[in-house]
């Protein structure tokens, strides 16, 4: 009876053990989940996922020297030139990143305050720009130390709206007719994407693009609806095959 008694005594602490580990094995996959998310935009996720998001926000999320809070909430991270994620493409290894072009575009007329400015200014771009917030994590006067570049941290909840984690920062294919129509570039295609075009001969030289974008009070009422200002700088063929985007502007949704 005492051999008997002994084996129920260790098959209890052993019971005991087993669902107190349990417990704190589950307070720490709990305690990785974000408490803003919500669930009833989006559903609900595994910890295994989760871990999944979680090792590769901390692969794209580079380590900052300098990290600015904007006032809609989003986080600045100042990441050494050096480190930013474009450059941890195989082929960009031991690239060059050059400060300058290596020609100077031609004089362009330059309106400050009203007036065309044609002369050859030698101020920095940031002293051109002055105290312009063209940005809204500046309006707190703060901007990324010389030498870094600032990139908006990713968080769990951008992946989220992805449709899964091997989705996450790609370019969704809508399949949009690109048709170059000089008569009529306004286009709205049958899906309600509404844009325009405009674009140059290929014997044409580009130094680059500008674009005034008004943005006003857009309503997003579902998950995948988003209302987008912006200025794309396209290379490639329309087709598909060899398309290259440089995108910048405002989104929301």
């Amino acid at each position: 009876m005492d051999t008997v008694g002994r084996k129920r005594q260790v098959l209890v602490l052993l019971l005991f053990w087993s669902f107190f580990f349990l417990c704190q094995t589950s307070k720490a996959a709990a305690a990785k989940i974000p408490s803003n998310l919500n669930y009833t935009k989006y559903r609900q996720v595994s910890n295994l996922r989760l871990e999944r998001i979680e090792r590769h926000l901390d692969k794209i999320n580079k380590p900052s020297v300098f990290t600015i809070e904007s006032p809609d909430g989003d986080i600045i991270d100042c990441v050494h030139k050096r480190k930013q994620p474009a450059l941890d493409h195989p082929l960009l290894k031991n690239h060059k990143i050059q400060k300058v072009p290596p020609e100077i575009p031609k004089l362009k007329m330059v309106k400050t305050d009203g007036v065309r400015d044609v002369s050859n200014s030698s101020k920095s771009s940031d002293e051109r720009l002055g105290a312009v917030n063209w940005q809204l994590w500046h309006k707190n006067g703060q901007r990324c130390p010389k030498g870094t570049v600032p990139i908006r941290r990713s968080k769990v909840n951008d992946v989220l709206r992805a449709k899964s984690l091997y989705d996450f920062g790609k370019k969704k294919r809508h399949g949009l007719p690109l048709a170059r129509r000089v008569d009529a570039p306004d286009v709205v295609s049958g899906n309600g994407h509404e844009h325009a075009i405009a674009y140059t001969g290929t014997s044409q030289e580009i130094y680059g693009a500008k674009a005034t974008i008004n943005v006003w009070d857009p309503s997003i009422e579902v998950v995948n609806e988003f209302s987008l200002s912006q200025i794309w700088v396209l290379s490639g063929s329309f087709d598909g095959s060899d398309l290259n985007s440089i995108e910048a502007g405002w989104q929301s949704g």
